[in-house]
């Protein structure tokens, strides 16, 4: 029996000491929530962890920027729907401004509505000024489209088609042969009709349309309707696309959705607890602790049995 180590009690210690840093990591564990709190819990497990968590923050920004898309594609359709209306009703003037009966005061008067009109696009469209826009930016004056990024990797980018339709742009919106049926004008292959032209006054109207159109008279009603009907075609395909570029993107942000869903789950099975394991781990440490405490109690007493040997 051997006073001066008490081997025993130095035993118990050990084991009552690794019972108390499992119970205070158990702890741990249940108090954060996290399986893996630290590098040292599980260094492999925490790369993947830290992976996922950057594509799944990434996928939360990416939806966000396809919702900031569509909203801006539906404010760019509103527009669109005016601009649209403007062309209907100067359509409807131009006709008006064709026929035989009226006067030029009378064409005169349907002239200041008409240029109205153009104006009107003109402001929505044109300028840093315009009044088409969203977050400040212009909706019409960009001739790149719109490009943003609807993944969580590099690369996985959304380019959407141009919607350029400020006073100087060039897009060739039509040059199908027209034969006016008392032979006036043709618009045919060798002749191109701009988007510009549509807005631009009548003042500076030349034989290719590109200058302008105007219905100051009987001639040019005739001309501005060949032109106005290729206008009209010009928006609608523009918010065609537009729409079906809206579509996709709902499609993308549901499946951005889901897969940030399913990269969350996956994550959580790497790096959050089971709590009920867990639970189950803390009590039998608990457990182990106090039972450890109890018999390093007893491991201390032992030596004391040696005053009866000498008593």
């Amino acid at each position: 029996m051997q006073v001066y180590n008490n081997v025993p009690a130095f035993g118990v210690w050990v084991n009552y000491s690794a019972s108390v840093q499992n119970m205070r990591d158990s702890m741990g564990k249940l108090s954060s929530g996290l399986r893996i709190k630290t590098a040292a819990d599980d260094p492999a497990g925490l790369a993947i962890s830290e992976r996922m968590r950057s594509q799944i923050r990434n996928s939360g920004m990416a939806a966000q920027n396809i919702q900031n898309s569509i909203a801006f594609m539906r404010t760019a359709d509103s527009w669109m729907q005016k601009i649209h209306d403007m062309l209907h009703r100067m359509n409807e003037l131009a006709v008006s401004s064709n026929d035989g009966t009226k006067t030029q005061v009378d064409r005169a008067n349907l002239q200041v509505e008409f240029e109205n009109m153009q104006a009107e696009i003109i402001r929505i469209t044109t300028g840093s000024l315009a009044r088409g826009k969203f977050n400040t930016a212009n909706l019409f004056q960009d001739n790149a489209g719109l490009i943003t990024q609807v993944g969580a990797d590099p690369g996985q980018l959304f380019c959407g088609a141009s919607l350029s339709l400020h006073r100087a742009s060039n897009a060739e919106i039509g040059s199908a042969p027209i034969a006016f049926s008392c032979g006036q004008f043709t618009i045919g292959p060798s002749v191109t009709v701009t988007w510009g032209s549509v807005l631009n006054g009548g003042t500076n109207a030349t034989g290719t349309f590109n200058g302008g159109i105007s219905i100051e008279t009987q001639d040019a009603a005739m001309k501005s309707i060949a032109v106005l009907k290729l206008a009209i075609d010009h928006v609608s395909n523009k918010r065609a696309v537009l729409g079906a570029e809206a579509s996709r993107l709902n499609h993308s942000l549901e499946g951005v959705r889901t897969y940030q869903e399913n990269m969350m789950g996956a994550e959580s099975q790497i790096r959050d607890v089971d709590m009920a394991l867990e639970s189950t781990k803390f009590m039998k440490y608990q457990i182990l602790t106090q039972v450890g405490t109890a018999m390093l109690a007893q491991a201390n007493a032992l030596p004391q049995s040696v005053m009866q040997l000498i008593g």
